[in-house]
Order: C-alpha cells, then sequence, then structure tokens
C-alpha cells in the first residue's frame, strides 16, 4: 500500500485520470490533483470521507465537471473534458447516485433507452441483461417507478451496461439501500466485473466496497491520502483508523473477500 499522491499506471491500463484539478464553480477546486488507473477487467474502488470529492472524481472523469489541468485517458487516447455522450460511444458507462431511471417507462423501456445509439443490438442486449441481472427478467414488464431501491440500482446498471462498455462508472450505488439490498447489489457489481467490464465504483459504504475490489484509493481533500489492495486497505491500521474506523462496520459486512 502506498500513501504517496503519485500513481504508478500499468501498461494494461484502460483508464488514466492523472493529477486532476478541478470542479463546479470557476476559481474553486475540490479536486487538487487526484490519479488513478483502471486495468481491464478490474474492479476500482474510491473512499474518503464526506465532502472529499469522490463522486466529483468520477463526474469529472464522465466529463460532467470541468478539468482544469491534469488528463483522462481512455485507451490512451485522451479524453479530456470530451461531452458524456462521447464517452458512451468510447466505451464509457456511467450510473449516477439520484435520478438514474425513467421512472415512468418499463424495464423494458428503461434498457431499450440504454441502447439508443445502436438499436439493432437491443434484443441480443436486453437478453445478456436478463442473464447477468436475473431480477430485471422478472420485472421486465414492470414501471420502473414501482421497482424497490435495489432493483432500481440493478436497472441503472442494466441500462448502462447496454452499450457494451469497456469501463462502468458507478455513483454511490448502495446509497439508501437496506443492508440485504446492498449485499444483492454487491454481488452484482461482483458479476458484472467478472463478466470483463473495468469497474470503477464511489462507495460510502467502504468496508463492504473494498472486499470486493481488487484495488482502491482514499480521498482526502480532493487528492489520493492513500492507495493499495482493497485487503491492503482493510488492514492497514492507519487506514482504519482514520477513514474507516467503525463506519460502515455492520452485521452485512460478510463473505469471503474477492480474489
Amino acid at each position: 500500500m502506498t500513501s504517496a499522491s503519485t500513481v504508478a499506471v500499468t501498461t494494461d491500463a484502460v483508464l488514466v485520470a492523472h493529477e486532476l484539478v478541478g470542479g463546479y464553480i470557476p476559481g474553486i477546486d475540490i479536486l487538487q490533483g487526484s490519479s488513478l488507473y483502471v486495468d481491464a477487467g478490474e474492479l476500482v474502488a474510491i473512499i474518503g470521507p464526506n465532502g472529499a470529492g469522490k463522486s466529483t472524481l468520477v463526474k469529472a472523469v464522465f466529463g460532467l465537471v470541468t478539468i482544469r489541468s491534469g488528463t483522462v485517458k481512455l485507451f490512451g487516447r485522451d479524453v479530456t473534458n470530451a461531452g458524456a455522450h462521447e464517452l458512451v460511444s468510447a466505451g464509457v458507462g456511467y450510473v449516477p447516485q439520484v435520478h438514474n431511471v425513467f421512472a415512468t417507462l418499463s424495464v423494458e423501456d428503461n434498457l431499450r433507452m440504454g441502447s439508443f445509439l445502436r438499436p439493432k443490438t437491443f434484443v441480443a442486449r436486453r437478453d445478456a441483461m436478463v442473464a447477468l441481472l436475473p431480477r430485471l427478467g422478472e420485472r421486465i414488464n414492470s414501471r420502473a417507478g414501482s421497482l424497490s431501491g435495489g432493483e432500481r440500482q440493478m436497472l441503472a446498471m442494466g441500462r448502462a451496461l447496454m452499450m457494451e462498455p469497456s469501463v462502468l462508472l458507478l455513483d454511490e450505488p448502495s446509497a439508501g439501500l437496506s443492508p440485504m439490498m446492498q449485499d444483492d447489489v454487491f454481488e452484482r457489481i461482483a458479476a458484472i466485473s467478472a463478466s470483463g467490464v473495468s469497474v470503477l465504483i464511489v462507495e460510502q459504504n467502504a468496508r463492504r466496497c473494498l472486499r470486493i475490489a481488487d484495488r482502491g484509493y482514499v480521498l482526502d481533500q480532493g487528492r489520493n491520502a492513500y492507495s493499495g489492495s482493497g485487503q491492503e486497505l482493510l488492514n492497514d491500521p492507519k487506514v482504519v483508523e482514520l477513514y474507516l474506523g467503525s463506519l460502515n462496520a455492520r452485521a452485512n459486512d460478510q463473505g469471503p473477500p474477492r480474489g
């Protein structure tokens, strides 16, 4: 595990963010030089205290927050400040924390919206999503607004996967869910990663997230504080004392770690 802000990038990196500085308002930078990389098929977690810049970092990668300095590269191509639609076409999926489904549409029509750039692939991709996320098949004709919180998150992830992205960005997927539904969502996220999709996840339930993560970054005040494997971060006394402590140490923190 490392505590330096420098991030060593492997030659297999699919997504690389290098020393990002930026924010929502001109002159106010929430990100103060954050860096990360995600390898092919890797599940990478971003954790840290409230206000650390975790969601801002993911939004900046997806073109929703202005990057004033630093770079984002996808398969070696510079996509810094590219539009969200460009990134979707290039192979990046994004699931925001809230307002992530069309509540008045059916599950099937939500999935259809996810393949609007490639309508001819809809049937094949819908079937693939039902196989990966079986609950969607059970509720395929239901209105999205009638789904439980966990089912909505699965639908949001399924819709983002309709374009077969190489990288999936998830912002607080367990927020507001019961412990049982959190377990279900984390299991589905692990399955998505196991299917070959690279996953970058921002999560407040740090302990549960790190258990399924290959690697993780701890952000603090817009900067990298620590990085390492999921298990290294879970077991490091400084990380536990400063960032984990008793936070999210609840009954649903169980099951074997990833790997």
